[in-house]
């Protein structure tokens, strides 16, 4: 694996570096890609505030790039 998603980087971080992560965030109906948040917010922020576990999300989106 290239390198490893953790849920302190921003959604921002994260689309950029693993364009193959978005379609992991679109499944859990993160609409992060038109959010002018995903700069700032880190995963774990953005998953506490759509009530989705962050662990879950983490680790599908680092299945999605290994």
């Amino acid at each position: 694996m290239a390198g490893t998603i953790t849920k302190d980087m921003t959604f921002f971080e994260v689309m950029r570096m693993y364009p193959d992560a978005v379609a992991v965030l679109q499944k859990y109906n993160l609409g992060c890609i038109g959010c002018m948040g995903a700069q700032n917010e880190s995963l774990e922020q953005g998953a506490n505030a759509h009530g989705i576990d962050v662990e879950t999300l983490v680790k599908d989106l680092n299945a999605a790039i290994a």
